[in-house]
């Protein structure tokens, strides 16, 4: 991250406090407050906003969501070579793999028994799974499963079957929205600024072209989530350019549709271990990974900057627990996804497994009362848990978080 520039101390209080009131920065006002701010001021600007989006309830108590779900991976084959990715095989690869159904019946199955409520569905762009293939898949997970919700198929996912089957990415969206896919998670958008995407990941999809995924689902009704992997060769000034054009497709269906798009903005660190790009990307900023004081300032600055974007996600998986609390304080209203499963993240080295009863422990010391929602950030009811978390009569639940 670019070393912090001096600036009129009057000019900065006066943004942070037009930010406080609901005023809308321009990207340069943003990158003037990101870059000359001083993180307290700027995670106490950013605290009154979210206190603002998401008051206190009825009884007076602030309270912070987190939900409980499952990452399911049906292929890890993909086409794209994305530098940073550790997860990701190459078709042909010995380690290479398409979950069989059965598999994946099992994994759905252990979601439920622990309560759980949705699937994350993403995997990597397999050059011979066609929407078909998923549309199978999802109604056969909405027969035997229909309290689950499908959150699944990331915008370069639904771009990457619009191209193999020449179809348009609308045609694809609606044939798995009728075959049960509920909801579309933020995954791929990296940096959304085409200089970076060159870079990091030249063969997914463009920065028009996730954009465009999510303006056809606000089309058919639908919703997601939006996410930034910062931390890599991307400048301050292209962290808030990628933000500018989150806020604005978010302005643009809730002018054209009376509703946003995006539920969520999810940033996160870039994880370099294990990564073929790591060493390349670590040598643009000096050999150091993203800081603590750096993912605060991003979390902070998100909050004050994407005001039509409802809620503004802590998570703990790059992180850990500690800084994640902090965040809650900094403008984050959510602590995440309590996961029975990661694999994508921790296949950088990134793991920081915890159980349901430690987020919610985390959740209260940090002041503040947990509360589990489902993907539309609606309160859902707690079941009876044994002391590690999981429904009476079931095992233990040991979870990861990763970014949904």
């Amino acid at each position: 991250m670019t070393s912090a520039v001096p600036a009129d101390p009057i000019q900065l209080r006066d943004l942070g406090q037009k930010a406080v009131d609901g005023g809308v920065l321009s990207p340069a006002e943003a990158l003037l407050l990101y870059r000359g701010l001083d993180q307290p001021s700027l995670g106490l600007c950013a605290n009154d906003v979210r206190l603002r989006l998401n008051p206190p309830g009825p009884d007076g108590k602030v309270r912070v969501t987190y939900i409980v779900d499952r990452n399911l991976n049906p292929t890890n084959v993909c086409v794209t070579d994305c530098g940073f990715c550790a997860f990701y095989r190459s078709p042909g690869d010995a380690d290479a793999y398409v979950l069989p159904r059965e598999v994946i019946y099992q994994k759905v199955d252990e979601l439920v028994a622990k309560g759980g409520i949705q699937l994350l569905l993403q995997g990597g762009h397999h050059p011979r799974l066609k929407s078909d293939w998923f549309a199978e898949l999802f109604r056969d997970l909405k027969q035997r499963y229909p309290q689950v919700w499908i959150h699944g198929m990331s915008p370069p996912e639904i771009t990457h079957l619009a191209k193999i089957e020449k179809r348009p990415v609308r045609a694809v969206l609606q044939d798995l929205q009728a075959a049960g896919l509920d909801s579309i998670p933020g995954g791929g958008a990296e940096i959304l600024v085409e200089r970076v995407r060159e870079l990091i990941a030249p063969k997914k999809a463009t920065t028009d072209e996730w954009l465009e995924v999510y303006r056809q689902w606000a089309g058919l009704g639908g919703k997601g989530t939006a996410t930034m992997m910062f931390g890599h060769v991307e400048s301050d000034a292209e962290r808030i350019e990628h933000m500018t054009r989150i806020r604005d497709l978010q302005a643009e269906t809730l002018r054209e549709h009376g509703r946003g798009v995006f539920t969520a903005f999810i940033p996160w660190t870039f994880q370099p271990e294990n990564t073929a790009m790591g060493v390349r990307m670590l040598a643009v900023r000096g050999g150091q990974k993203a800081t603590v004081a750096e993912y605060l300032r991003t979390l902070s600055m998100a909050r004050l900057y994407l005001q039509n974007v409802p809620h503004v996600q802590s998570s703990f998986v790059t992180q850990g627990m500690k800084t994640c609390q902090i965040g809650l304080s900094m403008g984050a209203d959510d602590f995440g996804s309590a996961m029975l499963e990661e694999n994508v993240v921790s296949s950088a080295g990134c793991a920081h497994p915890t159980s349901i009863p430690e987020i919610e422990r985390h959740i209260k010391d940090a002041g503040f009362v947990p509360q589990r929602r489902n993907m539309m950030y609606e309160p859902v009811e707690t079941p009876a848990t044994d002391k590690f978390g999981n429904p009476v009569g079931q095992k233990k639940a040991v979870v990861s978080s990763v970014e949904a």
